[in-house]
């Protein structure tokens, strides 16, 4: 029987471990935020009250075994005058496919099923109303996801508008892992939308699966400027509250200067150090590797790479 691996998260940074996990023996169950309330995906969620589907799109793609033009429409954008300029043609299929099915996990199961996917995707939630709000640290409050990433302030607080009502697969899932991956990305807005749910934080309390983060390779600017690997972990421990991550996959590349540059001036990113004495400290066990790599002049984890040395951390647990 394969070893059950529960992976949190959103947007390109789940995608990207997922693209090589999926090729080891494992059996995945791939859990995503649905606040997001930008671009393609908020406009459809206005105007059809729908939880987002942008970031469930993009890992169904990217779990996906069918040829690569299906998937290069899937991410296919239109570019036009009318009212589809900017949409996503699998946020288009997904939101009609939630319209005949009448649930967001049924739209899903349909969706995997005719692309090919062999794991599970699921919604942390199905409610339509699932807003993303932020106390940052001057006191004042940003509501909407889009909005919290573009203020780039630090926050001193991440919460729902009202709490989710967490689907029971979700939790069930959580229960039966031998591991459970908080996934690269966005720790405001892609990591910490799921460990926030009341109903996630005691059911992870009390599972026996590891606590694994995947460690980002640059910083967000505003949110997490002079970040240190450890500090995204203290950062994550303080919303676990009863557990802390067990183990943390980093990468220790040393990156073009040219890329760095261009991260440093153009997005205001810099590479999140290593600070090994404060991991010692914390008692996380630190697998690290030359993970970066580079895609369309884009800072990437080497996603094979990575997902070996999850496997190879699965199996040394056993």
């Amino acid at each position: 029987m394969y070893k059950k691996v529960v992976v949190f998260g959103g947007g390109t940074g789940i995608s990207g471990v997922l693209k090589g996990l999926k090729k080891f023996p494992v059996e995945i169950t791939a859990i995503i935020t649905v606040s997001d309330n930008g671009c393609s995906t908020g406009k459809l969620r206005k105007e059809f009250n729908t939880p987002a589907v942008g970031d469930i799109r993009k890992v169904i793609t990217a779990l996906s075994d069918i040829d690569e033009p299906i998937k290069k429409m899937m991410e296919y954008r239109f570019h036009t005058s009318s009212d589809l300029d900017g949409h996503a043609m699998g946020n288009l299929i997904l939101t009609s496919m939630l319209d005949i099915t009448g649930s967001l996990k049924e739209a899903i199961a349909s969706l995997s099923k005719l692309f090919d996917v062999k794991h599970k995707v699921l919604p942390i939630s199905e409610d339509s109303s699932l807003t993303l709000m932020g106390l940052d640290q001057d006191g004042n409050v940003i509501e909407g996801e889009e909005q919290i990433t573009k203020a780039h302030h630090k926050f001193q607080k991440i919460y729902y508008k009202d709490e989710p009502k967490v689907l029971p697969e979700v939790l069930t899932a959580i229960q039966e892992a031998d591991l459970i991956i908080f996934s690269m990305g966005s720790l405001y807005t892609s990591i910490l939308p799921s460990i926030i749910c009341k109903e996630i934080q005691a059911t992870i309390k009390e599972c026996e699966a590891p606590l694994m983060y995947l460690c980002n390779i640059v910083t967000q600017p505003g949110e997490t400027d002079n970040f240190t690997v450890s500090d995204h972990i203290k950062l994550l421990n303080k919303y676990l509250e009863d557990r802390k991550i067990d183990v943390v996959i980093a990468s220790n590349s040393k990156i073009d200067k040219k890329i760095a540059e261009k991260y440093a001036t153009a997005e205001r990113k810099d590479p999140v150090k290593l600070d090994y004495e404060e991991l010692n400290k914390m008692e996380v066990e630190l697998i690290e590797d030359n993970l970066s790599t580079i895609e369309d002049n884009t800072l990437r984890h080497n996603s094979f790479k990575l997902s070996s040395l999850i496997f190879s951390y699965l199996m040394r647990k056993e």
